[in-house]
This record gives structure tokens, sequence and C-alpha cells, in this order.
């Protein structure tokens, strides 16, 4: 079994401060992805006995940002998906293994009053590009803040949602053309019915009320749907507005 989790840790320094290594031990991954690090290289030296890691730094100060620590050393490691436009904020990482990619992303909020929208839309046919290219030449795992809850049962209040970043129509409906492009939502097939979310605001005791969205994600190439054991989302580990979520695959 290879254990893989993936986590927005929101400020990895803050995170650090708020149980991350004992959470880290606990869950005993081969691979753990990080987004929003919120970090510069040499601001933290977060090692872990028998895990290498990998680093994308936004170059924006205290922004985005994504890591990957892994006990199995990769064939290659790219950051970025190869677009300038896209490239300059840290967001993706790519492990290539030798069977299969393993992508991590911290995709583009389209922020208060939508005024990342456009770009967002831009960035999705991109990525979406990207891990076809790679799907071409092997099977791609793909985690991370997608920043989209897909369907209505993926958050609390999807009514007073509608126009809201990370509940749009347009996103919604991109999330739906990469599904259909030969990735599986792994957490929803697994349990079609089942309500649980993985972010919640800081306003209003969102968390303590339960009103969250489900917008962080395992994704899998079709072709490796058959050997995801399990998909998990680890509601109870505190330390960021979002929870860690994990796939294990036979």
């Amino acid at each position: 079994m290879t254990r893989f989790v993936s986590w927005n840790v929101n400020g990895l320094r803050a995170c650090s401060g708020k149980g991350f290594e004992e959470a880290f031990k606990a869950l005993d991954a081969d691979f753990f992805c990080l987004q929003e690090t919120k970090m510069q290289e040499g601001q933290l030296d977060l090692q872990f006995e028998g895990y290498e890691s990998y680093w994308n730094y936004a170059e924006k100060k205290g922004y985005s940002g994504t890591a990957i620590y892994t006990r199995r050393h990769p064939l290659n490691v790219t950051y970025g998906i190869g677009e300038e436009v896209h490239d300059h904020e840290g967001r993706v990482i790519t492990l290539e293994m030798e069977d299969f990619f393993l992508v991590t992303v911290y995709v583009p909020n389209s922020q208060d009053g939508l005024r990342r929208l456009d770009y967002r839309m831009t960035w999705e046919d991109d990525f979406r590009a990207y891990l076809q290219r790679l799907d071409a030449i092997k099977p791609v795992i793909v985690c991370g803040d997608l920043n989209v809850a897909h369907e209505e049962i993926d958050l609390k209040n999807p009514k007073t949602n509608r126009r809201n970043a990370g509940f749009t129509d347009e996103e919604r409906e991109k999330f739906s053309t990469l599904l259909a492009a030969g990735f599986a939502d792994t957490f929803r097939r697994l349990y079609p019915e089942q309500v649980t979310y993985s972010w919640w605001s800081y306003r209003f005791r969102a968390r303590e009320k339960n009103a969250g969205w489900r917008i962080d994600y395992f994704l899998v190439s079709e072709r490796l749907m058959p050997l995801v054991a399990d998909a998990l989302i680890h509601t109870d580990i505190m330390g960021s507005d979002h929870c860690p979520v994990e796939v294990d695959l036979k």
C-alpha cells in the first residue's frame, strides 16, 4: 500500500507551531504534499528522517507556494507547468516516479468580486492540457487545493454561494471538463453520498458549526482508480483552515 497525503497548511511556519510535525508523523505518508506554504527559501528548515523534500516558492513573499516530502526518490522533478504566465506563483510540483506522475497543485483563487476569474479560466485550460500531456506518458495522481467545490454536496451553503469564488458555474464546469478528460475524483467516486468538508472559513465559527467546503482533492487517471483502496478526509486534524486529505493505492 502506498499512502499519499495532501494538506493546504495556510502558512507552514504558522502551522508548524500548531502541531504540524505531530500530524506529519502520525499520518505516516509515503508522499506528503503541501500547498500554501507561504515561504521563501531558507525561512524554515523542516526535514524529517527518511524523507527528501522539494519546494516551489512564489516570487511574491508570504504567498502561495508548494512542497512535497517523499520517501521514494523520484526519477525527475519539475516545477510549474511550463507556461510563463503561470509559473511565478510556486503553484505546481511534479514528481516523475517509475509508474506514475505525482502532481501537487495550489489552484489560483478567483478572489472577491471574481476579479481573477478570467485568469483562473486560462489557468484551468493550461493546467488541464499539462495533465493530459503527462497522462499520455504514464498515469497521473494530482492532489491539492483545487479551490472549487464541484457539486452542491461539496459545500454547506450552495444556494448563497452561487456567484462566489470556488462555486461559480464557470469553475465547476472546468472541474467537470477535467474529470471528463480522464480523471477520477477519488473521494466522491468511493463515497458518492458522503458529506465531508476539507476547508472552513476562519469567520463565523465555521469549523465549529461544520459549515465547510470540500475543495481539497486527490484525482487519479481513470486507469488508476481500480488501485485506489481508500480516500480519507482528516477533519479531526487542526493547525490550518484546511484539513489533510489522503488516498491509499494498492
